[in-house]
């Protein structure tokens, strides 16, 4: 494995009237490959940021490994590491232009001036920046200076590129062009790229791995698709995407189904190996995998009260209830509108229903 996080621990003294230590990151242990674009993904304060320090040597950590290219690091300073971070910030020089700006890390290392001239001919096509080597960085807009910074980032040939959430700072729309360059640089160049975010359509769009994490533990594991489509805490589920929540009863489970009542009706929903009788569970499903029915089916079919509609452009966002103080959410076309008042009939496809523990 190319990069490896084995049981990384960090641990900070308690502020305030809080006594002892704080785990920011606890028993984390995630394998990279090389030329995989990974994602640390998850709230504020959940510990992403601290591995990603962890990683680049601004940290160092209480317990536990890191193992880039069968080379411990856990000690070794971050000049050393052979690693490069683009900052939320950019961290651009402002009494540099961008061709100093990008040449710095370079001369650093004592790069001779022709290899300099070269890599940053070479990254300027890249990052698309030809023609604006001269200009300051107050004459860039937020989206050439984040190309800056990636082009500083870059010229220096590191074996894995951080990326500290380099987006927050844009538009919307410049956001999702640029996760798209990003993404689409990584691949040609095949550069390992660890990448801290909070955004989930970002870390979707963009990632080979995601890490979902949460206080200081890793959640989850996995690709794109299986984090969305098979989450395996309420947490991974409500985090990432749009989710109902149901409370279910388990009756039976027979092979790879089960038989579950929700809200006063019976159900049939797959079933892992976790799932058993007589206890508490979660039915998850998300909110435009309802179909609103009339006749058949009538397997997994709840009737339910509209309470609220909202149009949202392309569908309308409904509130459900389906008994006093169980409301959910559906999304559907806008070819049907129900309004508030209005009695209907969902139906829970067996295939997008997960059964989840009640945390």
């Amino acid at each position: 494995m190319y990069l490896t996080l084995d049981h990384l621990t960090k641990k900070f003294p308690a502020r305030g009237k809080q006594a002892g230590e704080v785990n920011a990151v606890d028993d984390v242990s995630i394998r990279i490959e090389k030329g995989q674009f990974v994602t640390l993904l998850g709230p504020s304060g959940c510990g992403k940021t601290t591995t990603l320090r962890l990683i680049a040597g601004f940290e160092f950590p209480t317990g536990g490994h890191i193992v880039l290219d069968n080379q411990r690091l856990e000690n070794v300073p971050p000049n050393r590491r052979d690693m490069a971070m683009v900052f939320q910030s950019y961290a651009i020089f402002p009494h540099l232009n961008v061709f100093e700006n990008i040449a710095y890390g370079l001369k650093v290392k004592k790069i001779p001036t022709h290899e300099i001239k070269r890599r940053i001919d070479e990254v300027v096509k890249l990052t698309q920046l030809t023609g604006l080597e001269d200009r300051a960085p107050n004459q860039l807009s937020g989206g050439q200076q984040q190309r800056v910074a990636l082009a500083r980032a870059l010229v220096v040939e590191p074996k894995v590129l951080l990326f500290d959430e380099p987006l927050s700072n844009l538009d919307a729309k410049l956001r999702e062009e640029m996760r798209f360059e990003i993404r689409d640089l990584q691949k040609r160049l095949g550069i390992t790229a660890i990448y801290v975010t909070h955004a989930q359509e970002e870390a979707l769009v963009m990632s080979d791995l995601i890490a979902i994490m949460h206080k200081g533990k890793l959640a989850q594991l996995g690709s794109p698709e299986d984090i969305y489509e098979r989450p395996q805490s309420k947490f991974v589920a409500d985090f990432i995407g749009l989710s109902d929540f149901l409370p279910a009863q388990v009756q039976s489970i027979q092979g790879s189904s089960a038989r579950v009542v929700v809200a006063g009706v019976s159900f049939t929903v797959p079933a892992t190996t976790t799932v058993s009788a007589g206890q508490p569970w979660l039915l998850h499903i998300r909110p435009y995998d309802i179909l609103f029915v009339d006749g058949a089916p009538t397997e997994n079919v709840v009737p339910g009260v509209v309470r609220h509609a909202t149009y949202l452009g392309n569908v309308i966002d409904y509130r459900v209830e389906l008994a006093p103080k169980l409301e959910l959410r559906v999304q559907a076309g806008t070819d049907h509108r129900y309004t508030a008042g209005d009695r209907v009939r969902l139906h829970f496809p067996p295939a997008k229903c997960h059964l989840l523990a009640d945390e």
